[in-house]
């Protein structure tokens, strides 16, 4: 363990300090404590030294102080390792990668190679000059390389969800489950809104703080409660597999929504997908979900890219931008952004939507 996570205590012998454990009640910021001694009670030791003489063979006890150097702010560790970084041999034509620390894995070295060479790679075809274009690709004469990338994530989305049109991302699920909210709440002019309980409580907090400006009424429940014969529903979203990571069939739901002509908005995971029944094939009109579990860092929770699916009957309602393929002026095969009308780019505060996006991630989690 680094030494920021262990307590210095003066006075205290080197396994005690190894363990991080208290000596007589008093902390490293001198206040009384007891919990160490009721801990000991529990697993009816007298004593740390005692634990200590039970639990760590003396063949492999260390007794000598291991001599840490003083806690450092993650700022200054990876100032350093920058520096250490820069040390290495740089070859013309091959671009050098830094790994980032939470690339970090202790794994087999083969495994290590495998993930440094995929780096590597993967940056290398960011910065093809047709690739390492602007953030939003509104010329595509100069954008055709990230507009092919973004074009491979929108068919992989649809692939994977059994949709029919998808987005070039959004910024994270949670407003990706508020834009749904907002496309049924247009598409259908109601103002309620169901969300199954077993939803990830982030995107329960999202959906409702948008629905206050559009005064709409959303509903918290379980599934089963829910009731649509009074036709007054705008939609429903609901979570597959759901946030305890338990999978139901909503087969059941769906069939009630679309009786009580309400929209169906599943929140659902890429990588469960290849495993599970695609919610275009529930007859679900929305499909959206997060892809950080494609190889998107943590990153102290974002960002990460969403993607936005839907039926054909809503493409010109889907949020975000929408790659799409065309014909030049000398009949090659193009690509450009399609159905722009409804963005706020182009009609402003008449547009159907204003959000952003991910595309980088979007690229590279296609790439990947």
């Amino acid at each position: 363990m680094h030494s920021l996570f262990l307590p210095r205590v003066p006075g205290l012998k080197s396994e005690q300090k190894h363990l991080g454990l208290l000596l007589n009640g008093v902390d490293s910021e001198g206040s009384k404590t007891n919990d160490y001694f009721n801990c000991l009670c529990v697993f009816c030791f007298q004593s740390l030294d005692e634990l200590v003489d039970k639990t760590v063979p003396e063949s492999i006890r260390h007794r000598a102080d291991l001599k840490l150097d003083s806690p450092r702010c993650e700022s200054e560790v990876l100032k350093d390792l920058k520096v250490i970084a820069e040390r290495r041999t740089k070859y013309g034509g091959v671009t050098s990668v830094w790994v980032t620390i939470t690339a970090i894995r202790l794994i087999p070295s083969f495994e290590m190679y495998w993930k440094i060479l995929a780096v590597n790679c993967l940056v290398l075809m960011f910065r093809i000059c047709r690739k390492y274009t602007q953030y939003t690709p509104y010329q595509a004469e100069i954008s055709q390389g990230r507009l092919q990338n973004l074009l491979n994530f929108q068919t992989m989305v649809c692939d994977l969800t059994g949709m029919e049109v998808a987005n070039s991302s959004l910024l994270d699920e949670a407003t990706a489950a508020a834009e749904a909210m907002a496309v049924c709440f247009r598409q259908t002019k109601k103002k309620k809104f169901y969300v199954d309980s077993k939803c990830h409580p982030q995107t329960i907090a999202v959906v409702q703080t948008r629905a206050e400006p559009f005064g709409i009424e959303v509903v918290v429940c379980s599934h089963s409660l829910m009731d649509f014969h009074g036709n007054d529903i705008a939609g429903v979203l609901f979570q597959y597999p759901d946030t305890d990571g338990n999978v139901e069939d909503f087969n059941n739901l769906v069939k009630r929504a679309k009786a009580g002509k309400a929209l169906t908005v599943c929140a659902t995971d890429l990588l469960a997908l290849t495993l599970l029944t695609p919610p275009g094939e529930l007859g679900v009109d929305i499909a959206l979900g997060n892809c950080q579990r494609l190889g998107v860092p943590l990153g102290y929770g974002g960002p990460h890219a969403a993607f936005f699916a839907v039926k054909e009957h809503l493409k010109r309602a889907i949020p975000g931008r929408i790659v799409g393929v065309t014909r030049d002026s000398s009949g090659n095969e193009a690509y450009r952004l399609s159905l722009q009308a409804r963005e706020q780019h182009i009609r402003r505060q008449k547009a159907t939507e204003h959000c952003t996006a991910q595309v980088n991630y979007g690229m590279g989690r296609r790439l990947r």
